[in-house]
């Protein structure tokens, strides 16, 4: 079953549930959400764990897997939050939030983006919220306070998890605009991840086991990252990525 195919799926699970606004355990609450997420597991989780519409107020209407997918469902469903990993198949949450521009500054139906990432790094977070996302929480966040986060986005708050805000704010308040680097931006999102976690000294199978890929996809992704930095082995990819600050 595709992913689409699974979208119009949930969608219709919390109609025939009789899910709606005005359901009890919710308060009276009531929010329409995408997940955009390119690990079929954990969206499930995710599901599970918030989509009780009845309960939360949340109603999830459909699901995507990488960018174009996740463009689709959400023009096609116009929810009011989407909750966005950064890290995608296609181009990243960047890419989704770029495309679906003109859907965030919709006057009467917006759509607010609230990313969700087992990343922590700096340049993720910034790099969704100048995209446009309302926030930025981690996927360490328990199942109630992602339903408040959510319920907050849908209202126009910016939300963080705590140890996120700090340089967010800080990015933002620079009077000084960051410098390009160049050889940064010659790496892909997933690239820019696996070298922050060698710079670390994790082994090829911890990368693996944390990102839910292989330990061959790592391999590949390291080959890359040496290649386009001009690098020789993981010493010098670690001394690189140390004088930028990214470990």
């Amino acid at each position: 079953m595709s992913d689409a195919t699974e979208a119009n799926g949930t969608s219709g699970a919390a109609d025939a549930a009789g899910a709606g606004p005005g359901d009890g355990g919710a308060g009276g609450r009531h929010v329409r959400v995408v997940l955009v997420d390119d690990h079929r597991m954990f969206r499930t989780g995710v599901q599970a764990e918030i989509g009780q519409t009845a309960e939360t107020g949340v109603e999830v209407v459909g699901e995507a897997a990488d960018v174009d997918q996740a463009v689709t469902v959400i023009t096609a469903t116009r929810p009011e939050v989407v909750l966005l990993d950064v890290h995608l198949p296609g181009g990243g949450g960047v890419e989704v939030l770029r495309r679906c521009a003109a859907l965030m500054t919709d006057a009467e139906q917006p759509v607010r983006f609230l990313a969700l990432s087992v990343s922590d790094a700096a340049e993720d977070v910034i790099g969704v919220i100048r995209g446009g996302a309302r926030g930025y929480v981690t996927k360490t966040i328990t199942g109630t306070d992602l339903v408040d986060s959510i319920f907050r986005v849908q209202e126009g708050d910016a939300v963080f998890s705590p140890r996120l805000a700090g340089f967010v704010l800080d990015a933002f308040a620079s009077t000084d605009a960051p410098p390009v680097d160049e050889d940064l931006d010659r790496l892909t999102q997933r690239e820019r991840e696996v070298l922050r976690l060698i710079a670390r000294g994790y082994a090829y199978k911890e990368i693996a086991k944390q990102l839910f890929i292989s330990v061959k996809t790592v391999e590949s992704h390291v080959s890359a990252v040496l290649r386009k930095l001009q690098l020789s082995n993981r010493h010098e990819l670690t001394r690189w990525a140390t004088a930028r600050r990214l470990v």
